[in-house]
């Protein structure tokens, strides 16, 4: 079968070269029937034939700079199509053009594309499958180690300052303050690796929260999610939690905003939207860092599409959309 396959590829690869050959050859073959024309050519040559042979040399030499590029046509829009390749931005394909070994190859381009999205689509489903679990491990670990631990040192702290000196107390309070502090930073943190409000009180209320968590003084999330969704599938919920809680915190790192509206609402052609859309300085032409990628991957893993882009009035805009039959069975 290899030796089958290795024949085949010998005789395209030779019908490549006859063709260019032939092409060229047609160039020849034209020079030598002017040769046997009415055109002489003196010695020394007389301008006017001079001229002419230069003349002729130009329409030959474009003649066969059409003739090439005509020929290699195919295999320039199977380079640019190479170049342009995205596995985060799958279904690009190159346009199939003709018959021959251009065309082939071409196809197996196309081929080697199909698999290696769907070799990407495994490989980052396990990847993230495997990071989700560590996050449920080390917020669990933090919940239940360090959360205790400092909820002890607090409740000692309390202890402390009720039966120390007075002189003592203030900073005793102090301590329990910075204490409690400390606490309430790792339950967020917490929180946000392992979104159990997710796991139990559904999507729509896990995002809710994720809006109240990120409102602060100078920037207000505001959720508009709409009634009568589908139930989604677990996954696709994850999905759509993690990409929104990746927008927020792009906004509230990068953007400068205000105001963030974080909507949920159905499609017209079924299937769930995802819209994150503040009023900061926008994306601009800064290159996708690992969030964005992040984003992407995910949304493979659901058939989602994701788009980022500059808002019709300013600011960012990141979008998810979730195709029909992403339901929960």
């Amino acid at each position: 079968m290899r030796k089958v396959t290795e024949e085949q590829e010998g005789r395209r690869i030779v019908s490549l070269y006859w063709r260019l050959f032939l092409l060229n050859a047609s160039v020849l073959v034209v020079v030598v029937l002017l040769l046997f024309g009415p055109v002489t050519v003196s010695t020394p040559v007389l301008l006017g034939e001079a001229i002419v042979l230069l003349a002729g040399l130009l329409a030959l030499l474009v003649a066969n700079a059409f003739l090439l590029r005509v020929g290699l046509a195919p295999l320039q829009r199977l380079t640019r199509a190479m170049r342009t390749a995205d596995l985060l931005r799958p279904g690009r394909r190159a346009e199939v053009t003709g018959h021959g070994e251009l065309a082939d190859l071409t196809r197996t381009f196309n081929t080697m594309l199909d698999r290696l999205e769907a070799e990407r689509a495994a490989s980052t489903a396990r990847v993230l499958s495997a990071q989700e679990e560590e996050r449920r491990r080390v917020a669990q670990e933090l919940h239940d180690e360090v959360g205790q631990t400092l909820t002890a040192v607090l409740l000692q702290l309390k202890h402390a300052a009720d039966h120390a000196p007075t002189e003592l107390r203030p900073e005793l309070r102090q301590a329990q303050e910075t204490t409690r502090s400390g606490l309430d930073e790792i339950r967020r943190i917490a929180r946000r690796l392992r979104p159990g409000v997710l796991e139990e009180l559904g999507l729509h209320s896990a995002l809710r929260s994720l809006a109240s968590e990120f409102s602060t003084r100078g920037l207000t999330v505001r959720p508009h999610i709409d009634a009568g969704l589908p139930k989604l599938a677990p996954e696709t919920e994850l999905v759509l939690y993690r990409v929104a809680q990746e927008g927020l915190t792009n906004t509230a790192r990068h953007a400068g905003a205000t105001r963030v509206d974080l909507r949920l609402h159905a499609l017209p052609r079924g299937g769930v939207g995802l819209l994150v859309r503040d009023d900061g300085r926008g994306i601009g032409t800064a290159p996708e860092g690992a969030g964005l990628r992040g984003m992407r991957e995910r949304a493979l893993l659901i058939g989602a599409e994701l788009t980022v882009r500059e808002g019709a009035d300013g600011g960012t805009e990141v979008r998810l959309n979730t195709t029909a039959g992403r339901t929960a069975s």
